[in-house]
């Protein structure tokens, strides 16, 4: 009998040690957002410049469109609403209060929640004389249950500026326009029409 009680004892001090194991935490989105800003850090993995470019700007756009529904989110008359709204400037080169308008429209009228970008993809597109650096995206919108409302193709530019630092030759990554239109052709050739 003694043995059997012994043995008992045994079995729910390892059972108790078992259960009582530590789980993970995860970060919550929130304090991700609370932390994060234009001046993020990328992994050391070598990349081209093409890889690295996508990489940051996919980065870049997700950071955006979860700060873009943060705010909104709120009742965008707080401190930390405001603080919210001012990060979301840094990410412009010159922003106004124009900059977020569409986006804001948007993700107000369909009620989103919660958005990812799936697959993104940069290219250049040339204007007259002028290089402009574009990201073709598809983002996926989800309400308050996480159902998905749909997957929607966007354009966003960019422009990386050089900041030059100590003999270092560095990048700072702006948009110019988010949500924006791919500058249309003109369809008309040059010379004289009749």
């Amino acid at each position: 009998m003694k043995r059997i009680n012994n043995f008992l004892i045994v079995t729910i001090l390892l059972l108790a040690l078992f259960s009582c194991n530590k789980k993970k935490t995860e970060i919550s989105d929130l304090d991700k957002l609370r932390n994060s800003n234009n001046t993020s850090t990328y992994p050391a993995v070598q990349m081209d410049s093409a890889q690295a470019i996508n990489f940051i700007t996919k980065q870049k756009v997700q950071e955006l469109l979860d700060l873009s529904t943060l705010y909104l989110s709120g009742n965008r008359n707080t401190e930390i609403d405001t603080l919210i709204y001012s990060q979301m400037q840094s990410y412009f080169h010159r922003p106004d209060s124009l900059t977020f308008k569409k986006l804001f429209r948007e993700l107000d009228s369909l009620k989103v929640k919660n958005v990812k970008v799936n697959s993104l993809q940069v290219y250049k597109d040339y204007y007259k004389k002028d290089t402009l650096d574009y990201a073709k995206f598809n983002v996926e919108y989800f309400d308050e249950k996480n159902k998905s409302i749909g997957t929607f193709e966007k354009n966003a530019q960019y422009v990386l500026l050089s900041t030059p630092i100590k003999f270092k030759k560095e990048f700072k990554f702006y948009f110019l326009n988010f949500y924006s239109e791919a500058l249309k052709k003109d369809s008309t050739s040059v010379g004289v029409t009749k």
